[in-house]
Order: structure tokens, then C-alpha cells, then sequence
């Protein structure tokens, strides 16, 4: 499974396994004890795929933070997330060294060691990009042409439209200024 069906649930520990959409919106497992829950709009939820790491240059996906401490690590679990701030921040710096310290906490680091050793626990270390990433990615790329396309016949059709009603809207005006003058 890849990170695309992993989530973090505010309020809620731990993370979570995309089971399937309900009515009223999905249920998904816990990696912490297997239980199945009911999440519903009103949660706050974070796919881990679309989270990123700020550097100093660039935003860096969490996937290839995960897959350069798992190499880091040769795949195996790594430190724990309740060691001091200093030591969370001394092996981040290991593993992203141009990491921007200013805007990623300690608290963000300890949230992606548990994070990481919780995804080696249960088996989900494949951190590369999904083949369905891939797809539809390539698939957006192909679209694109496509999509500029539909606005260059949208914009010659509303000249059109908003000829007779820019031509209305200054009889309107005119009559504004006028009645104004008059008083």
C-alpha cells in the first residue's frame, strides 16, 4: 500500500488505512490497533502523500524524507519520537541537512519518526510514487492542451454576450448622472 491511502486524523492518534467511502464520508483503519472508525466531514484529515517538508530551497515531499531515513536506517525502525528535542533535531539534520529550521518545529521531526516507525511496523515501506500517481499524472500532461483551448472559446463567445449589456450599463449611467444633475 502506498502513502496515498494513509492518513492523519487531528484529535486522533496515530495514523490511519483508507478502508472505503460512507455516505456521510469514509471509514478507516488504525495502524495503532487495527480498529476500524468512522470519519466523518467536520475531521480535519491529511493524506500523508500530500504533505511536505520546507527546506531551504524547496518543499520536499514527505515520501522522500521517509525514503531517506529508511535508507538511513537500511528499512528498520529508527529512533524513538519520545527522545529529547535535541537528539530529534540532531538526527533530522542527518537526514535532511539543508532542512529549514525556522519553520519545521520539533515537533513536526518527532511527528515524522512515529510516523515512519509506525508505517516499518505495519509493513507499509514502500515509499516510492504510486503507478496510479504516475498515470494520472501523465494523463494531466496530455490534457493540458486541451484546457486552454476551452477558455479561448469562452472568451470569444462572451464579447459577444456583454456587447449589449456594456452598451445598457452606460444608458444607465448616463441617466444616473443625469437625475443627479437635475437635483
Amino acid at each position: 500500500m502506498s502513502l496515498e491511502k494513509v492518513l492523519s486524523i487531528s484529535g486522533k492518534p496515530g495514523l490511519y488505512k483508507l478502508k472505503t467511502q460512507t455516505r456521510t464520508g469514509f471509514l478507516a483503519e488504525s495502524l495503532l490497533d487495527g480498529k476500524t472508525i468512522n470519519v466523518s466531514g467536520r475531521h480535519n484529515v491529511s493524506l500523508l502523500s500530500e504533505i511536505a517538508v520546507y527546506t531551504l530551497t524547496e518543499e520536499v515531499p514527505l515520501r522522500e524524507v521517509f525514503k531517506k531515513i529508511s535508507e538511513k536506517e537500511d528499512g528498520k525502525e529508527t529512533i524513538s519520537h519520545k527522545v529529547s528535542k535535541e537528539e530529534l533535531e540532531e538526527f533530522f539534520f542527518g537526514v535532511m541537512p539543508d532542512y529549514d529550521e525556522d519553520r519545521v518545529y520539533a515537533s513536526d521531526i518527532k511527528k515524522i519518526v512515529q510516523w515512519y516507525n509506525m508505517l516499518v511496523k505495519n509493513g507499509l515501506n514502500d515509499f516510492s510514487e504510486a503507478k496510479e500517481e504516475t498515470k494520472k499524472s501523465e494523463e494531466g500532461t496530455s490534457e493540458k492542451p486541451k484546457e486552454p483551448k476551452k477558455p479561448a472559446a469562452k472568451k470569444a463567445a462572451a464579447p459577444k454576450s456583454t456587447a449589449p449589456k456594456a452598451s445598457s450599463a452606460k444608458k444607465g449611467g448616463a441617466t444616473k448622472s443625469a437625475a443627479s444633475r437635475k437635483t
